[in-house]
């Protein structure tokens, strides 16, 4: 299945393509993954690279001469550290996200597997991780990798997304549907 017409109609999605070809020419795939799920840590933890990331007041030379010290600072590679460069020189850090969202997807269907977005209130661990897989992997008959993500306010269970199917055993779905049916 080609999902790369799809990806290329969004700005973030002109990028990853952009990323991913590079990456997959210069046979880099793996490490410009690896060095993306560093990005995404690096967001969800820090305060300052999100604010680098998303504010609007730091200049172009500011911006670029930041990231740069970021990724050698992180020992991101070459690939991953130019795509960053021009991110910053284009002004289009605020879409990081979007960029590593898409790029994960392009590799996912490269190495034919499934993306599966689970959403969880607290974060999972690997044996977690692995045994979620293990029964994705059963249920779809294909590998599948996951993007964890960490949303407190489902109070408890997973949601998982699967392209347009959405399977969602959260506590607080389960809370209004009971408050629902209890109404009449």
């Amino acid at each position: 299945m080609d999902i790369s017409g799809g990806i290329q109609a969004s700005l973030s999605g002109r990028y990853a393509m952009a990323l991913f070809e590079l990456a997959r020419d210069e046979r880099v795939l793996d490490t410009v993954s690896a060095d993306l799920d560093k990005v995404t840590a690096a967001l969800a933890e820090s305060a300052d690279f999100r604010a680098l990331t998303r504010s609007p007041l730091i200049g172009r030379e500011a911006a670029g001469k930041a990231i740069a010290a970021t990724a050698q600072a992180m020992g991101l590679g070459k690939v991953t550290g130019q795509m960053l460069g021009v991110l910053a020189q284009n002004r289009r850090l605020a879409e990081l996200p979007a960029v590593i969202r898409a790029f994960n997807a392009l590799a996912a269907a490269h190495r034919g597997e499934t993306t599966a977005e689970v959403t969880s209130a607290h974060p999972l661990d690997a044996g977690q991780l692995g045994a979620l897989k293990d029964k994705l992997r059963q249920r779809l008959g294909r590998d599948v990798a996951i993007n964890a993500k960490v949303d407190p306010a489902i109070l408890g269970g997973l949601i998982v997304k699967l392209g347009s199917r959405q399977i969602d055993g959260s506590i607080r779905t389960k809370l209004n549907t009971l408050a629902h049916a209890m109404k009449g």
